[in-house]
């Protein structure tokens, strides 16, 4: 009996050796181990993204056509204005006295005229009275050839003082019209965004127009981008495009997005001028170079400001409900990309995938995946050193 329960302990202790025998060099035995990820299906968008700067889609600058001391500036900045609205005055002393003097010369040729009409009626009745004379043969043909020059003198000095009269009046239409540019008006409602002149400042529109404000209707603003010359082929008039401000960072996924097409693409690089609120100008060479797509939004309720900052994301491509996998399990080789999927069986397959709308870290897989696969995205290698088991 002690025979028989000693050879069991014996069996059993020779097959607890082996077993951990096998289980240690299982352990020590180098194999693959892989990280997969299941293939899902979500939304993937294609961008290119960039900064931009906003700018009112209408606005006016408002300039001096006169020379002068402005005596009168009645906006600031922010002042909402109509159109037809007084803004600025400037001392018309200059050119009151002009139309005035051009008034008086006027006045002074048309009793000239007068006079001259006078004189030409005069002429006409000595003509007709020597061509009666010279009919009864009572008079001289040197008489009558006198009479009909001074009929014909008159008539001419009529001529003349009409386009005298003619000129004058031009000049005084013109004077007339620099004496009303004194008062200037609001060419359209909206609100004045900056104003660069001050009472009391002399201007001097005599070689070019001097900018005092800009009005500009803030219901509607274009955002003027700047894109990388490697992403601005993929930018194309009536794409999709949305952007954010710098204000809406801290809010992360809940910050506010204005959405918009874009409109155009210039077609030579930009860079903007140095005065605030206008326009860029093309650039000259430099090192990094921008082109300027343009997309405007609405602003109903004000929220945008010109000059704001709009970091801008256009959609080149997207796909809803598509197959969707990492870049990073992507292998391209030539023109052909491959992923791995580990099988039922726990081994790996190779599959031939072609992709649709990519995003920067994920892409669209239209076939060769399928939603479910395993998707192989690292392997290491494991074992092949001793190491104690813990039983």
């Amino acid at each position: 009996m002690k025979n028989a329960r000693g050879r069991v302990l014996l069996w059993g202790g020779l097959l607890l050796l082996g077993a951990g025998a096998a289980a240690l060099w299982w352990s020590t035995r180098e194999h693959t181990v892989y990280t997969t990820e299941v293939v899902k299906r979500g939304h993937i968008e294609a961008t290119v993204t960039a900064i931009g700067t906003l700018q009112p889609l209408r606005y006016v600058d408002v300039g001096a056509q006169v020379s002068g001391q402005i005596t009168r500036l009645l906006v600031a900045p922010g002042a909402v204005v109509k159109r037809g609205d007084l803004l600025v005055e400037i001392d018309p002393s200059v050119q009151r006295a002009t139309v005035d003097a051009g008034r008086a010369q006027l006045a002074n040729l048309r009793a000239q005229l007068a006079e001259q009409q006078a004189q030409q009626r005069l002429a006409h009745q000595q003509l007709a009275r020597q061509r009666q004379l010279t009919a009864e043969e009572a008079t001289r043909l040197e008489d009558l050839q006198t009479a009909e020059a001074a009929h014909a003198q008159a008539s001419a000095r009529i001529d003349q003082f009409k386009a005298q009269i003619d000129q004058t009046q031009a000049t005084l239409k013109a004077d007339e019209a620099r004496l009303g540019y004194t008062r200037i008006y609001a060419p359209m409602a909206g609100t004045v965004v900056s104003v660069d002149a001050r009472e009391g400042q002399t201007l001097n529109a005599t070689y070019q127009t001097p900018d005092m404000l800009r009005v500009a209707d803030l219901s509607g603003m274009t955002v003027w981008t700047e894109v990388s010359e490697a992403d601005i082929r993929r930018v194309q008039p009536g794409l999709p495009v949305y952007f954010t401000t710098l204000g809406g960072a801290d809010d992360g996924d809940k910050a506010r997005r204005w959405h918009g097409k874009v409109r155009q693409v210039l077609p030579a690089p930009q860079v903007a001028k140095a005065q605030a609120g206008a326009a860029p100008k093309p650039a000259t060479a430099s090192k990094a170079v921008t082109y300027t797509a343009l997309f405007d939004v609405e602003n109903a309720d004000g929220e945008l400001m010109p000059q704001m900052t709009a970091q801008v994301v256009f959609i080149t491509a997207k796909a809803e409900n598509a197959v969707v996998a990492p870049l990073s399990a992507m292998t391209v080789i030539g023109d052909a990309t491959t992923a791995r999927v580990l099988d039922a069986n726990e081994q790996p397959q190779s599959r031939t995938l072609r992709l649709g709308a990519r995003s920067r870290h994920q892409v669209e897989v239209l076939e060769g995946l399928g939603e479910g696969d395993r998707l192989i995205t690292s392997e290491a290698k494991s074992g092949g050193g001793l190491r104690w088991l813990q039983w």
